[in-house]
Formats: C-alpha cells, sequence, structure tokens
C-alpha cells in the first residue's frame, strides 16, 4: 500500500522550478495527487504544496534527505511529512466556546489534528477536559510568578510532544521569549478583526459604534500584540438589535469558526508563512 507524504516549500522564482520538483518525484516513483502552488508577484517568492504518494517504502525523513540536494539549487526553504495527525496542547483561561468546538471537531475527526491535553490559567474547564478524556493542568499565573509559569507551560509542550500551541481564548499575554520558543507553531484567536476594538469589553465597544460586522482572527503568535500573521477570519452580519450580550454569543461563533479552520489548515500543512503574512492554500 502507497503512504501519501506533504511536501511544502518556498524559495525565489524562477523558470523550472516545478518541472524539477515532478522530475525528483517521479525518479523517486511517487504519483502527485494533489498540488498548490502560489507564485507571489511582490515578494517574486514561489509557494508549493504538493501531495503525492510513494510505492516504495520510504520514510519522509529518507524522501527529504533525498530533495535536500535539489532544494539547495532552489534556495528553497521546504518540509517532507507523513500524515502523521499533529499533536495539539490547548491553552484556555475561563472561556470555553472554542475548545468546546474544537473537542467537538476532534471527535468527529474533523479537526485535522490531535488534541493532546489542556491547560490553564483556571480550573473552570477542568470537567470540560476531563469529560472529553484529556489531561487537564492547572497553571496559576501571578505577576511574580509569570516567568516560572510559562516555564512550565513550554515543559508540558515538550512533555507531550506538542506540534501546535492552540491559545483558545487564553487570556495571558505571553512573554518575548515564550513567543520565540512557539515561533510559527502557536495559534491565537481574536475577537474581532484586526485592527480593531481592543481592550477589555470589546463587544460593548462594538455596541456603542453601531457596527454592523462581528468578526473573529486567528493569526500565528508573535512578540507584537495581536500582530501575528494572520490565518482566517471570519464575520457574521449583525443589526441594530443586538445588544452586547447577544454580539457576544455572535462573536463566540466566529471566534470558534475562525479558529478550527486555523488550526485544521495548520495541521494539514495548508500555511506557508510568507513574511509578514501567509499563503493559505485551503
Amino acid at each position: 500500500m502507497s503512504d501519501v507524504f506533504t511536501l511544502t516549500l518556498r524559495c525565489p522564482s524562477r523558470a523550472g522550478i516545478m518541472h524539477a520538483i515532478s522530475s525528483f518525484l517521479y525518479s523517486h516513483g511517487c504519483e502527485v495527487i494533489d498540488h498548490r502552488q502560489f507564485d507571489d508577484p511582490i515578494t517574486h517568492t514561489l509557494f508549493v504544496r504538493t501531495e503525492f504518494t510513494s510505492a516504495r517504502a520510504s520514510t519522509g525523513a529518507e524522501l527529504a534527505a533525498a530533495f535536500d540536494y535539489l532544494a539547495s539549487g532552489l534556495d528553497a526553504t521546504y518540509e517532507v511529512s507523513d500524515h502523521a495527525p499533529q499533536r495539539i496542547l490547548v491553552m484556555v483561561s475561563k472561556l470555553g466556546h472554542c475548545l468546546n468546538d474544537l473537542i467537538f471537531r476532534w471527535r468527529a475527526g474533523t479537526l485535522g489534528g490531535e488534541l493532546v491535553a489542556v491547560v490553564s490559567n483556571h480550573t473552570d474547564l477542568r470537567a470540560m477536559a476531563e469529560s472529553a478524556g484529556l489531561p487537564f493542568h492547572h497553571v496559576p499565573i501571578a505577576p511574580d510568578t509569570k516567568s516560572d509559569a510559562e516555564s512550565e507551560m513550554l515543559r508540558l509542550v515538550d512533555e507531550y510532544d506538542a506540534d501546535l500551541v492552540v491559545l483558545a481564548r487564553y487570556m495571558q499575554i505571553l512573554s518575548d521569549q515564550t513567543c520565540a520558543a512557539l515561533r510559527g507553531r502557536a495559534i491565537n484567536i481574536h475577537h474581532s478583526f484586526l485592527p480593531g476594538f481592543k481592550g477589555a469589553k470589546p463587544y460593548h465597544q462594538a455596541h456603542e459604534r453601531g457596527v454592523k460586522y462581528v468578526g473573529a482572527t486567528a493569526h500565528y503568535v508573535t512578540p507584537d500584540l495581536d500582530e501575528g500573521p494572520i490565518i482566517e477570519q471570519e464575520v457574521i452580519r449583525i443589526d441594530h438589535t443586538h445588544d452586547p450580550r447577544r454580539l457576544a454569543t455572535v462573536g463566540s461563533d466566529a471566534e470558534a469558526l475562525a479558529l478550527s479552520r486555523a488550526v485544521r489548515w495548520h495541521s494539514e500543512r495548508r500555511v506557508l508563512m510568507n513574511g509578514t503574512s501567509t499563503v493559505v492554500f485551503s
């Protein structure tokens, strides 16, 4: 039975790249089953995502090692991965709608990865996590214990061998050091389009301004607060009858939708970094 692999690649644009890649795959007994590419005319960068089967007894590491010579000539950054599900550690505070949605999609087999643990600075969502069979770790945070708490969080990321950390309404600002440690493998959900209503009570601010759409933004975590590369955004139309409570309810739906899509696309290796932006082969 053939094994399925995914090649993701970005490199400077030039003629002949796709011919070189397809020739490599053919010479190694591989057959393409899905291919996406985007040639960015502004950054002059080519982005590629190719799923392929290999009838030979190869591993992702073996194929990557064989591809390395070609990648060096293309000045390419690349990854060859098998279809082992990404291991996802979720961080939460008190709001449970995003965690609940992730658990539902995980159980339904549509999340794209495997939830492995939940970490929280409160205990409110312990029952939700444990009822789903997920280990729950309470890591309280105070101003004078923030550094120790983040060290414990990173220890748990290593303990569970997590590929991705999801901040599912985790209401703490991560330090620059922790953001750097999780670069490219931590996703946050923000309660509006970015830029948007920042600070406390965003839905009260939205109500006072008479907004007509409620939105949410899923983005990678960076030291620049809520300014990381955006993966997905969701909007839901509202009107003057929506008070702050109804806005918060609609907003929760938008947050859950945007976050689950971002998690799935990242887990399926459909998101490639493009400077401060992303290329998403959804």
